[in-house]
């Protein structure tokens, strides 16, 4: 009898309540059993487990990796798919190993290259990739002669933090001086110069954004999936332009996601996006974990998650090319079951434990889930239609 697989998801985004979904309906109709913690007793992740816990807030990096590790060994976890803490987590591999856990997560050296977006535009040239233009700002007066000598050159300027994922932060620069148009409508990312400029000169401590030009549709998030022995396995873009969603296998794209996905041992699941600057592909973002609209490319035909716990436990799937790509879709908010109570909180041990004097608290009893249905629910967006 094949043993069922226990797969641990932290604190990570709501969409991937279809990344769960996907597990349990593997093609091999093997039984997965999730567990998912979060800070957010209201997440619908937590509802879309097995079971679940929440966190202890406040803990240190090195802190949560102990906690980590306690929890594999409580719950018996087969795969842990950290989003929180991912750097702290990936250094303690050899760890998670001895205690029954493969990480599904690339190596140390690769999260650091890509954590900071400089030293991975700047990684990424090196090896032949093609990036945007981009100045490193910390103060109010690089801030301005960035985006000046951007508009000379016929450009739109804007910025992010150096480190981030998911678009927080992501502003574009505007002339245009403050006024109601700003209040109108719902909030845009368009934000006047001289306001960034006043932020700035009032902050206490320095910023650390990127600012560079803005960069034009289609935007392709090549989601890969890449062995241990740097060879990926799957390579599938989706597009986005506008509201329209989409699928393609243009070299374009995936040569150079390859490039990368390869070149930096971006091992297991990982996201590569482009945008166009002028006529060309640039590299805008690498995302060192799952992507939340990886569950998108079961219009395709294929079950990503499934493939990558494969993969992660050591039964590899091979060579993975959707069988067809689905026609252009669109992304709309759904309802998801929340739990009908929450659940109890958990508080940070008064001391960061240690291995050698670790002594782990009594496993508090999974909560039972709500029946589907039951209880409140929440909008989830991300489900193509």
């Amino acid at each position: 009898m094949v043993s069922r697989v226990r797969v641990w998801l932290n604190r990570t985004y709501a969409e991937n309540v279809f990344f769960m979904d996907q597990l349990r309906r593997n093609p091999a109709d093997r039984a997965v059993e999730i567990h998912a913690t979060h800070g957010d007793p209201d997440s619908p992740v937590l509802a879309a487990a097995d079971t679940a816990e929440l966190e202890p807030e406040a803990l240190s990096p090195a802190a949560y990796v102990e906690y980590a590790l306690d929890l594999c060994r409580r719950r018996g976890i087969d795969v842990f798919v950290p989003r929180l803490h991912q750097t702290a987590i990936v250094a303690h591999r050899a760890e998670f190993e001895a205690a029954g856990t493969a990480l599904l997560a690339p190596p140390p050296e690769a999260v650091a290259v890509f954590r900071d977006k400089v030293i991975g535009y700047e990684a990424a040239q090196a090896v032949g990739v093609p990036v945007p233009p981009w100045w490193r700002v910390r103060t109010a007066d690089e801030l301005v002669a960035a985006v000046a000598e951007l508009e000379e050159q016929g450009h739109r300027a804007c910025f992010k933090p150096a480190s981030g994922a998911g678009g927080v932060g992501f502003r574009v620069v505007t002339r245009t001086p403050f006024s109601l148009t700003h209040l109108n409508g719902f909030p845009s990312p368009y934000v006047p110069l001289d306001l960034a400029v006043a932020a700035l000169l009032a902050a206490d401590e320095p910023v650390d954004w990127l600012v560079m030009p803005r960069l034009e549709e289609p935007e392709v998030s090549v989601d890969c999936l890449t062995g241990t022995d740097n060879r990926v396995r799957m390579a599938v873009g989706r597009t986005k332009n506008g509201r329209r969603r989409g699928f393609t296998l243009d070299e374009r794209w995936l040569a150079p996601a390859r490039l990368v996905a390869e070149g930096f041992g971006l091992h297991h699941l990982s996201n590569i996006q482009f945008r166009m600057y002028g006529e060309r592909p640039v590299l805008m973002d690498v995302n060192t974990r799952p992507a939340g609209g990886l569950h998108q490319l079961s219009l395709c035909g294929i079950n990503a998650p499934w493939a990558a716990v494969r993969l992660a436990l050591g039964d590899d799937p091979g060579e993975i090319v959707p069988p067809f790509l689905g026609q252009d879709y669109t992304v709309v908010s759904g309802p998801r079951p929340l739990r009908p109570v929450p659940l109890p909180p958990r508080y940070p041990d008064p001391a960061p434990l240690t291995p050698a004097a670790a002594v782990p608290s009594p496993p508090r009893p999974a909560q039972p889930l709500a029946a589907p249905g039951a209880g409140r629910v929440t909008g989830v967006s991300g489900q193509p239609v």
